[in-house]
């Protein structure tokens, strides 16, 4: 007898239709695979015509609407101080006084000898209606009289020098001097700035120059104030252009009523060049192949097709677009790296 086994018909085909029960469950779970992946989540937009404002931008570097160091028009001690750092004064408020004793001197003694010559002048007039004196002696008292306030002006002048004041109102700097510290004509006591109003010099190109005008909205931000913006206009425009960087140097001011801006901060500029009504989209549904940029459509049975696009001007975050869709058209904004002609997609809040 022969010791080889036979396998059973039965088992066989048992092991058949197990093979193939296992086969069609694979082939349906990839195929249910394949279809939940070809749903891709996507958001969109309905295309639709807005305002689109064209921007030139630039950078300036910003200065106080007046500037002035604080310095001593005479070699004198200083006798005292009248301010402190930072403080914001008036237009003439007194900061500093210099001796000046000796002037001070001299103009009392100017004004007695005035007073004087004053009360003689009176006296020789009244003798002159009587005809008791000359006309002569009137005339040379008249001359005293002149010459004794000529001096008292002079000696006024020269007192003034010795008490310095703010020339205009502002904000004070650092106080640079002491109280019995020797100060030389030159020598800066402070600094002086009006920072109502700040000054910033810009160039734009020459391209922009019959799109920018005396007046024109000028809004100006800073990185110290993230998200904040300071309105301003055009005060200004050079009556040059630099034949080198072919730009015209452009002068604003910004109102800094808070005094938050301050001279030699770093300001960039926005400049409002026109407003168009225009087809805009955000940059993030732009894909751009080669030299051509495409969006995705969604038709009625959400499926996304592409579409080329032709794209205009741009600013931050968006994009002007001048051909390739029309207004009510869904365009995908988010979910445009994950989708292919065709792929059917979930529309996403």
């Amino acid at each position: 007898m022969s010791n080889k086994r036979h396998i059973s018909p039965v088992l066989i085909i048992l092991l058949l239709v197990a093979a193939l029960t296992l086969y069609l469950f694979l082939q349906e779970d990839q195929t249910q695979n394949q279809r939940m992946v070809q749903i891709v989540p996507v958001k969109v937009q309905q295309a639709q015509q807005q305002e689109f404002a064209v921007l030139i931008e630039a950078l300036g570097t910003a200065r106080a609407n007046e500037a002035v160091a604080i310095t001593a028009l005479e070699s004198e001690i200083v006798d005292s101080i009248a301010f402190d750092d930072g403080d914001l004064v008036k237009k003439g408020q007194l900061l500093l006084t210099l001796n000046n004793r000796e002037e001070r001197a001299r103009v009392n003694e100017l004004e007695v000898n005035l007073q004087e010559a004053k009360r003689q002048l009176m006296r020789i007039r009244d003798l002159a209606k009587e005809n008791a004196t000359s006309a002569q002696l009137l005339d040379a008292q008249e001359a005293r009289v002149n010459a004794l306030a000529a001096q008292l002006e002079v000696a006024n002048a020269q007192l003034a020098e010795l008490e310095i004041r703010a020339p205009f109102a502002g904000k004070l700097g650092i106080r640079r001097v002491s109280k019995g510290a020797l100060v030389k004509p030159g020598d800066v006591i402070t600094t002086l700035d009006d920072l109502q109003q700040i000054k910033v010099d810009f160039s734009i190109s020459e391209a922009h120059l019959p799109d920018v005008e005396k007046g024109q909205l000028v809004l100006a931000s800073t990185v110290a104030y993230p998200g904040e913006q300071f309105k301003g206009e055009i005060s200004s425009l050079d009556s040059r252009i630099d034949p080198v960087t072919r730009s015209v140097q452009v002068r604003a001011l910004i109102s800094n009523p808070e005094l938050k801006l301050r001279p030699g901060m770093l300001l960039q500029i926005n400049l409002q060049k026109q407003v168009l009504n225009t087809l805009v989209l955000p940059e993030g549904a732009l894909l751009p192949i080669q030299d051509k940029q495409y969006v995705y459509v969604v038709d009625s049975n959400n499926k996304a097709h592409q579409q080329e696009v032709e794209v205009g001007r741009r600013k931050p975050g968006l994009a002007q677009i001048l051909s390739g869709i029309q207004a009510g058209d869904k365009v995908v904004i988010e979910g445009t790296l994950r989708l292919s002609e065709g792929s059917q997609v979930r529309i996403q809040e």
